[in-house]
């Protein structure tokens, strides 16, 4: 690698190929670094980006809304399989090799999913896609560890964890905008622009690497083979068990047990071989178990509210694609700001406290959208939107030096595919649980609002009274003008009961996160490293 490294220098547990602190980073390494940030961010972007434009896919495609619940599904399924597998690719193939190849497949799948002739080419091509494009995720963190410094990871887990926030939040933006000025295969072939800069990036600047075809022959592929089955089955049971009525469905029972018996046999045959593909054995670290297990949280917070939100404004205000976009916006842009002094602070002060406080913005923001209305839009939604942008770089910045804080060299790449992992299972988890809540409290708000809007309370006769005179007014026979106020009652008792659902899942999202903030604190003091020495603790 072509960065100085000053020998008596190096840090006691530095990466293979590290830098040591107070080298002189050069051009290319941060181009390489960049690169990875910017393979992180367009693989989480397409977990979601299909959300907005689905209705048009489904119409192109001849397809269910159930149906279409597979497109997310097969991405996300492919993706969470290849993120512990990548340590295993990185160790056969090289840094460099690996993330070019990876990336050109993913921009092949990429451009056969805006191709796609029916439902079934689709789901396959979105499965190729995401198995290629998961691996970006980790892989962008472990390039921060292992090419810069430790003074300068800071800034690149700062990168990092804008990466793991804006792209949620804009998924859905990105994908409504494409579709209206584009049609949807757009949202696909947009990923050649980042893609082709990615290539770029890492052709420049990783040194060539030497292959270790070996590694994958001699790889624990029994392991292997038991987390994928575990791993895919759980983000299936979770993404499709509330549309199938949960324990109800046998399809459901089966996948449960599936994940039970795959992540059984991935955990067995871990401990059992010396030379296991991902080191689950980091989970007995107390940082790094507390750091993977708020970060599940965070994937809730994250995927959950970029889940609901999007829903309310489209079902109730009735917003387009666009309109959601600009309210979306507001949890993106003020990041942008907010993460360099973040990442200054991340130095100066214990991560405990700024990972608090940024728990308790994140808590705080989901509260206040637990008090909508009917007619809550872009106005009364900003403040809530800034609150959580503030707050959400204080909690992925700090999270991420919890968890490689104290972490050897040689399991930083399985550190990073952990962490990463367990944040988009707990996305799943998240959307699984809210999907669930939605439907379960708008029954119950329902029933309860149908039992007070009684047909032989005097307030509601006096209402259908009104509603049918101005029907009347409209030239409508008085029967059929009775029929449509009783209607037009129907229609606002389910708009309310929806939106008293979206409200409990909002406060469930921030009671979660507020509580997250107690396990915390059984964790270690820690700082991200600054210019003077290696450490961090």
């Amino acid at each position: 690698m072509s960065t100085t490294i000053t020998k008596p220098m190096a840090p006691p547990h530095a990466p293979p190929g590290a830098p040591a602190n107070g080298a002189r980073i050069d051009a290319r390494t941060w181009i390489a670094v960049l690169a990875g940030m910017l393979g992180a961010f367009m693989a989480v972007l397409d977990i979601q980006i299909t959300n907005s434009s689905l209705r048009d896919i489904l119409g192109t495609l001849s397809a269910t809304q159930e149906e279409g619940s597979w497109i997310s599904t097969a991405y996300l399924c492919a993706e969470i399989v290849v993120i512990p597998m990548t340590a295993l690719f990185v160790r056969a193939l090289g840094q460099r090799r690996y993330l070019m190849l990876t990336t050109g497949l993913f921009l092949a799948f990429s451009t056969l999913c805006g191709t796609a002739w029916n439902l079934s080419s689709m789901i396959v091509f979105r499965m190729l896609q995401g198995f290629t494009g998961g691996a970006l995720i980790p892989m962008a963190m472990t390039l921060v560890m292992t090419r810069l410094p430790p003074a300068k990871r800071a800034v690149g887990m700062a990168m990092f964890g804008l990466t793991a926030t804006l792209a949620p939040a804009m998924g859905p933006t990105l994908g409504g905008y494409l579709t209206e000025l584009y049609g949807w295969p757009s949202i696909f072939y947009i990923n050649w622009v980042p893609g082709v800069l990615l290539i770029a990036g890492m052709y420049w600047g990783i040194d060539r690497e030497p292959m270790n075809l070996q590694a994958l022959y001699k790889a624990d592929w029994l392991g292997i083979a038991f987390m994928a089955l575990g791993l895919a089955s759980l983000t299936i049971f979770l993404e499709e068990g509330n549309s199938k009525d949960w324990f109800q469905s046998s399809f459901i029972i089966t996948f449960a047990a599936l994940a039970i018996v795959g992540i059984l046999g991935w955990v067995v045959t871990n401990f059992w071989r010396a030379d296991p593909f991902v080191n689950l054995g980091l989970y007995g670290q107390r940082n790094f178990l507390v750091a993977t297990g708020l970060s599940a949280v965070i994937g809730m917070g994250l995927y959950g509210s970029s889940f609901l939100l999007p829903l309310f404004l489209g079902q109730i205000a009735g917003y387009s694609p666009m309109q959601i976009g600009e309210v979306i916006a507001w949890v993106g842009l003020p990041q942008l700001f907010v993460m360099p002094f973040v990442a200054r602070m991340s130095q100066k002060i214990d991560n405990r406290l700024l990972c608090s406080f940024g728990l308790a913005l994140f808590g705080v923001s989901c509260l206040m959208n637990a008090h909508m209305d009917a007619n809550t839009g872009y106005d009364q939604l900003m403040l809530s939107q800034i609150i959580r942008a503030l707050g959400q770089p204080f909690v992925m910045l700090t999270l991420s030096n919890f968890a490689m804080s104290g972490i050897q060299p040689k399991d930083m790449p399985s550190a990073s595919s952990l962490f990463n992992m367990t944040r988009n299972l707990g996305g799943s988890v998240g959307i699984a649980l809210l999907a669930t809540a939605l439907t379960n409290r708008e029954h119950f708000h329902s029933e309860r609002l149908g039992e007070a809007v009684s047909l032989a309370s005097a307030a509601t006769q006096s209402r259908l009274d009104t509603l049918t005179q101005a029907f009347i007014a409209k030239g409508i026979d008085p029967a059929t003008a009775a029929q449509q106020a009783i209607g037009a009652i129907d229609r606002i008792v389910r708009r309310e009961s929806f939106v008293m659902a979206y409200n409990d899942g909002f406060f469930l999202v921030g009671v979660i996160l507020l509580v997250a903030i107690i396990p915390l604190w059984f964790s270690d003091k820690v700082k991200s490293p600054s210019g003077g020495g290696g450490g961090g603790h």
